[in-house]
């Protein structure tokens, strides 16, 4: 069992597995953060409606989700976490 990064307890992996539930593709072997620390917003990700996770230094939520992120990085383009306002 190894500590948060963030706060430094124990992770409960299964407590964190169950919170990542709606991200696609992960586990928690992805995340060094306990279940108090990982924020997860279901039904978030612009491209598949999945769930975003939130990093705790961040100031507003991503748009896409990990996995999604990871396909159009594989397409050769990166979006980033948001998606850029649609310009008039």
């Amino acid at each position: 069992m190894q500590p948060c990064h963030n706060c430094q307890s124990v992770i409960d992996e299964y407590l964190l597995d169950k919170q990542l539930d709606g991200l696609r593709d992960l586990t928690v072997d992805d995340f060094n953060v306990c279940a108090d620390c990982a924020t997860v917003v279901d039904d978030s990700c612009v491209e598949c409606g999945g769930a975003v996770y939130v990093p705790r230094s961040a100031s507003e939520t991503p748009d896409f989700c990990p996995a999604c992120r990871a396909e159009l990085l594989a397409d050769g383009r990166d979006p980033g976490w948001c998606r850029s306002p649609v310009s008039n």
